[in-house]
Order: structure tokens, then sequence, then C-alpha cells
């Protein structure tokens, strides 16, 4: 396996941190390596301890890293909430080689060009995607390399998120020692998985219900047209369910990973199990009829909330219909309750690559494949991902670890005696 050929994609959830190792060969794609951990340090999409997000980052890329034997070196991050904006670019260049023939100077310059608009100073362009090229008039070009031509325009999406917010993601990306080669929208990167290319034409909302936030996104004539995120998610229903039941929340999660059943017509009131009351030593029995009933209204809630987004956005029935994803859509009842709540068509959309069917990692997933296309469009660079030689690598990581704790050692050991001296002194 050539490491020159490997992607790493990074999705920073509010429940779990995912890391896919992909490699890449001739457009297809094989998952090579998963890790999940725990996240920590995350409220509804949005970091909340920069420490904790680190740990929890460091211990999914450190359970990839074992899976296949590499020491991973960057990765490419996804990012999403409510701070993203989109907004229409234009850019214009004449082509400058000899021959008239386009190549990747002039796209990198068109693509620069495009970019040179007015934005907020707390905001920050993460990406141009390119809609169309046009040489000399002619359009709908999606690569113009190779092309005859004097006059070449782009027209595309200019993708500008929140200053404060990228920083964050950043610095924790970077203190657990990887560098960033790319930053991708998730949105966009979901839907390279999720939806199909007819389905995009047409016009398809991708609702994506993670665990502490659910984003809603309309693709219409091949392109993403809007997204926004709904701050309710999968931990919703656990923390409905830890007050309904009168459990931990720990406990709570357990119940609707194992039990859990959205659609209150067809869960099972034979199917029961125990739950400890919080504060106590006993436990009570309930059964899943009991629970789906708190499940279906808060779930409802969602999709009424998806749908409210819709309507503001200005649409009202797409003919692509829905396509629903994320981690909370891994339990039964989901998708029956979506066609009762909708009246429209529904289908679920989970990645179809060995280890990771399932709805989660549709977006890390859709990182990859986005990322690569997108590279090979714009002439960036993201190689090399990983390291093969793993045991040099990781002595140099715990190398720096140790001497930071040296480090830190030495301030406490300094601020010890300072306040010494400081308390006699004073």
């Amino acid at each position: 396996m050539n490491n020159s050929e490997v992607l790493v994609s990074l999705d920073i959830g509010t429940s779990k941190i995912k890391v896919i190792i992909g490699e890449v060969l001739n457009d297809s794609l094989n998952i090579i390596g998963v890790g999940t951990a725990k996240s920590n340090g995350m409220k509804k999409g949005a970091i909340v301890d920069i420490d904790q997000t680190v740990t929890s980052i460091r211990n999914a890329v450190e359970q990839a890293e074992r899976m296949v034997g590499m020491q991973i070196d960057s990765v490419v991050v996804g990012i999403n909430g409510n701070h993203i904006q989109l907004q229409p670019c234009h850019g214009v260049v004449a082509v400058q080689s000899e021959n008239r023939e386009i190549g990747d100077e002039d796209i990198s310059r068109v693509i620069d060009g495009a970019q040179v608009i007015s934005i907020p100073p707390e905001r920050e362009i993460i990406d141009v995607i390119p809609k169309q090229f046009v040489v000399d008039g002619l359009d709908e070009i999606t690569d113009p390399r190779g092309m005859i031509g004097v006059r070449l325009e782009m027209e595309g999406t200019i993708i500008t998120c929140s200053k404060t917010v990228l920083h964050n993601i950043l610095k924790c990306v970077e203190r657990a020692n990887l560098q960033v080669s790319d930053i991708c929208l998730q949105p966009l990167s979901a839907g390279t998985v999720a939806l199909s290319k007819d389905e995009k034409n047409l016009g398809v909302t991708l609702i994506d219900v993670g665990g502490g936030c659910s984003t809603v996104s309309i693709f219409e004539n091949e392109h993403l047209v809007s997204t926004s995120v709904v701050p309710l998610g999968g931990d919703n229903i656990t923390k409905d369910l830890s007050i309904g039941l009168r459990t931990s929340t720990e406990e709570a999660e357990d119940i609707k990973l194992n039990y859990g059943h959205a659609f209150f017509d067809d869960a099972k009131e034979e199917e029961t199990f125990e739950a400890s009351i919080i504060g106590s030593n006993n436990t009570q029995t309930h059964n899943q009829l009991q629970i789906a009933d708190i499940i279906e209204a808060r779930l409802a809630e969602i999709y009424a909330y998806a749908e409210r987004e819709i309507r503001r956005i200005g649409y009202q029935q797409l003919p692509g219909g829905y396509v629903l994803t994320g981690g909370t859509m891994k339990m039964p009842g989901v998708l029956e309750l979506a066609q009762d709540i909708f009246q429209s068509n529904v289908r679920m959309a989970i990645p179809d690559y060995i280890g990771v069917r399932e709805p989660q990692f549709t977006a890390g997933v859709g990182i990859l494949q986005f990322a690569y296309r997108n590279a090979k469009i714009q002439g960036k660079e993201l190689y090399p991902s990983v390291v093969v030689n793993q045991d040099e690598t990781k002595s140099k990581r715990t190398k720096k670890s140790t001497k930071s704790d040296e480090t830190t050692k030495t301030k406490k050991k300094e601020s010890g005696m300072a306040n010494l001296f400081k308390y006699f002194f004073d």
C-alpha cells in the first residue's frame, strides 16, 4: 500500500469523535481504518472544553492507528454549525499559457479571483466550491483543464464561517499533534455519500440527526443551496428518558440504544427491561411501549423543527423528498415516524463500505470522498496523511509530551517557591 494515497477524515461530533482512514485509488475508496471515541468537551455541536476535546481526538486517532499500524500525521476536518454562510461568487481570468491550454495555474488564479470579496472581519473563508467553469462563453464545464481557450470564468459558492469557532477547532486538532490538510463543510461532504445525482438535481432535503444537534441541508440543481442547524438531537431524547424513567443519563443512553423504538405503533409491550431509580437502590421494570411514547414525542419535535427550517429557507415540497442520516437514525422506527410526519418519500442513507455501515459514519466517509474530488479540481495537495514507521513517530510523540510535562513540572515548582517567598515577604 502506498501511503501517498491514504486520506484521514476527522468528524468531531457532540457524542462521538470519528476518525476514518481511507485509501483512494483511481477515484475508488477503500476504508482501511476506523477509530471512535466518546466525545467529551462538546455541547450542541460546539466546543466547550478544549482539553477534554483534545483527549477525545487523541483516543479516536490512536484507535484508528492501531487498526492500520500507521501514524496519522494530517487530517481533513469537517466543520458544521449555524455560523456557516454560503454566498455566490464569480471569477474571470485570461488564460496565460502561449498555446492557450488551460492548466492548474489558471484554475487556481480564477478561484483566487472569485475570493476577492469583502467579508466581515469576524468571518473567514474556508472553501470555494466551483459550480461551473465557463470557457469563452461555453458553460456547464466541470473541469476545464486541457481545454483551449482565451477567457476562463468560474461561478461558485464561497463558504465562510466564524473565525472564533474555526480557531477553536483548529487549536484542538493541532494540540492533538495533528496537522490540518483541509477543511470540509460537513453537509456538503455528507451529501456526496448520502445522495444520488438525480436527488441532488431534482431537489432534496438531507436531515442529519446527531447527538447534540440536527443539520438540515437543501440541495437543488446538483448543488447545496442552504444549510442550517437545529439545536436538538439524540442527547435530548436521552435526557427525556432519564427524566421519564427517573434514572441516570448513562443508563438512559443504554436503554435508548438497546430497547429504544421511535414509532409508538410498532413498539412491543412484551419487550421489558429493568432500570435503576436514581437516588435509591431499587429497580423498576418498564416496557418498550412506555419509552417509545417518550422517544416519538421528542423525535417528532426534531422533525417539526427541520420542516420549519425548510419553510424558512423558502421551500415547500421538494421532488427528491427527505433523506435521513446521522447517529440517532440507527434506532428502529425513525423512518416510519418520518414517513408519517412528512407524508412524503423518505429514505435512510448508510455508507456502503465494510466497517462503516452505520448512519453515524456518513459525514466521515463523505469528507474523504469530497476532499479528494475537491482537491483534484482545485489542485490542492492533501498527501501524505500517514507515516508508516509508527515506532519512531510514537517515540517522538511521547518525547514531545514528556518535554511538555517536564516544563509544566518546573513551572509548578517555580510557582510553588515563588508563592512561598511571597508569603514570607508579605
